[in-house]
């Protein structure tokens, strides 16, 4: 649904986005995560074609952004973070010049703003000036507005920004909804949300690509083993030992006294023989908790290093 080539983009001889390839097939939601300045905005910008590469090639749904940017356009709803209203129109009006410059069927028109008003909850301010609204609101307003032509793309630049918690909710589930019938790129700061309502993510750093797959894949390879933390009182000298001689432990650290950090193999869970060793040495078992590398984690590691350490770890993903 989106096919991306070698794209690219340069300002005064700066390489902001340098020779980016992927490919989302319909349907799937993409989690589209970068630092700041990591050339996010430039490559939603393209695909969207409100900037024009400067090289490589993008076709959504099937339309080449070369041969037909306004054809492309009317393929892709998408809202930017700062969305762009009018603050002197109505909720309803600004609605209907949406459809309007959409080509929305005149007789449609009516259904598709009640649609998109009730998946939005915005329907309480139909009436209202937008320019009275609050920013969560108008972020409601401006989705509103991305959906109401019905395109098989959506891209979403952080869409829940300026919601409260029970907003945020209910977006996060009409996104899940959406990549039922389209295919949604999301960008946000909001790491859990990604791996609430995304299958697959896609990180980029300094206009390369550094990661991209399913956030339990880029844990395993990216994160190393699983670990439990384990809380040991009145283990003796030689609990590490002890610990690194059960089944399926790979590695054992002593973080401070009593404190012990056990990693495993991804198949295996030495819980239970944790357990039984302490019974068995009479120490006191305080603590036995699972650690699963969150995507905050990677997107850490990969954002913070070198570059070239970065690049490393992309071809390391790139070949798993």
């Amino acid at each position: 649904m989106i096919e991306v080539e070698n794209l690219g983009k340069t300002y005064v001889k700066e390489p902001v986005v340098r020779d980016l390839s992927f490919f989302v097939p319909e349907g799937q939601v993409l989690g589209f995560l970068g630092p700041n300045g990591a050339g996010k905005t430039t490559v939603m910008r393209m695909l969207t074609a409100f900037l024009p590469p400067t090289t490589g090639r993008v076709v959504v749904a099937g339309v080449d952004l070369d041969e037909d940017p306004v054809a492309l356009r009317r393929n892709v709803g998408y809202l930017p973070e700062n969305v762009p209203l009018y603050p002197e129109m109505r909720v309803d009006e600004y609605l209907r010049f949406r459809a309007d410059i959409e080509e929305v069927p005149r007789a449609e028109v009516r259904d598709r703003m009640d649609d998109v008003a009730e998946r939005c909850m915005i329907g309480d301010v139909r009436r209202q000036v937008i320019g009275t609204l609050s920013k969560g609101f108008r972020q409601r307003v401006g989705l509103a507005g991305a959906l109401i032509h019905q395109p098989p793309v959506l891209i979403l630049d952080e869409p829940t920004v300026g919601l409260d918690p029970n907003q945020i909710i209910r977006v996060r589930e009409l996104i899940t909804e959406l990549g039922r019938d389209h295919t949604v790129l999301l960008s946000t700061h909001i790491l859990p949300e990604v791996e609430q309502v995304c299958e697959r993510v896609f990180i980029i750093d300094r206009g390369r690509i550094v990661a991209d797959g399913a956030p339990d894949a880029l844990r395993t390879q990216l994160i190393g083993n699983p670990a439990l933390a384990v809380e040991l009182k009145g283990a003796d000298g030689v609990a590490t030992e002890a610990l690194l001689g059960l089944p399926g432990v790979v590695a054992v650290s002593e973080r401070e006294p009593g404190h012990f950090v056990v990693e495993h193999a991804p198949d295996a869970d030495p819980r239970e023989a944790v357990f039984g060793l302490a019974v068995e040495r009479g120490w006191v078992l305080m603590a036995l908790i699972p650690h699963r590398a969150s995507l905050e984690d990677v997107f850490v590691r990969l954002t913070t290093r070198e570059e070239t350490v970065a690049e490393e770890l992309a071809e390391e993903v790139s070949h798993a």
